[in-house]
């Protein structure tokens, strides 16, 4: 049984891991807050997962040291103190926030551009862990899309309350990669048991809109709503951070996607279905 050490006691994404994985794995999680975490013995963990770290779409200027210092700097520590020690694995949560704004679609050739500096964090996180990876410590970067399931915060939780509640909402037809908290759980675990390096970018099986997410939460709930067109004008001329996060398209190139195992346990509205039960 491998051991595993997730670093971050409060992580949404770490704690569903640990929930789903703990037959799997043997796994203990730390704090890094703890200004002596450096002096913890790492030698006998086989995989870090690298959860740690500071998130917010439009995050505040006077925080933009704190980001660097907590995103980029704690994770080229942890990861070099991880390989001096013998640990042979380092998962990095990144985020597909890497490519900014500007791209509808990303694929191979997508460059990354982001917006601010929790996407310019993330970006220089990875750029210096890629260069610690070699046949013995195995770097894994995860460029995830929008994460959601029960519990989660960002976008999903506030679409499912405007679900519950709203009797009208915009027949728009955006689409958008997501990525189930149990889709990624099991994404972790697989990447674990097959040794996987290199950058990744688990998603769905499937696509969704706002619509649809907004359609399957109300249909749960036995709430209806009406989805009328005619504020489709409107939505396109709206080029502002709200509307766009709302409305706006982006989606991974499902070939990026594709990997040698299974991990895509719940399709859209069974992942729904979990989360608003």
């Amino acid at each position: 049984m491998k051991r595993v050490l997730v670093t971050g006691i409060n992580s949404y994404v770490g704690n569903a891991f640990i929930q789903a994985n703990q037959d799997t794995f043997q796994i203990d999680k730390i704090s890094l807050r703890n200004v002596q975490w450096d002096r913890m013995d790492f030698s006998g963990y086989d995989v870090i997962f690298h959860v740690a770290g500071l998130a917010h779409s439009t995050p505040d200027e006077s925080q933009r040291d704190l980001y660097y210092r907590v995103n980029t700097d704690l994770a080229a520590e942890t990861a070099i103190h991880a390989k001096k020690q013998g640990v042979k694995q380092f998962i990095f949560m990144s985020s597909v926030i890497v490519y900014g704004s500007q791209h509808e679609t990303i694929d191979r050739k997508t460059p990354l551009q982001p917006d601010n500096f929790y996407g310019d964090s993330k970006k220089r996180a990875e750029e210096m862990l890629l260069p610690l990876a070699d046949e013995h410590f195995k770097v894994v970067i995860i460029r995830a899309p929008m994460i959601y399931g029960k519990g989660s915060k960002g976008n999903y939780p506030r679409l499912a309350k405007l679900a519950r509640r709203t009797p009208v909402f915009p027949n728009y037809p955006n689409q958008r990669s997501m990525l189930y908290i149990e889709n990624l759980s099991e994404f972790v675990k697989q990447c674990i048991l097959n040794d996987v390096s290199g950058i990744v970018f688990p998603q769905n099986a499937e696509f969704a809109g706002s619509k649809d997410i907004v359609a399957e939460i109300a249909a749960l709930h036995h709430h209806t709503v009406w989805f009328p067109t005619c504020f489709n004008a409107w939505i396109r001329k709206m080029k502002g951070t709200t509307v766009r996060k709302v409305f706006g398209n982006l989606t991974i190139d499902p070939a990026l996607s594709k990997m040698d195992f299974t991990y895509q346990l719940y399709d859209f509205k069974e992942s729904i279905r979990r989360t608003e039960q």
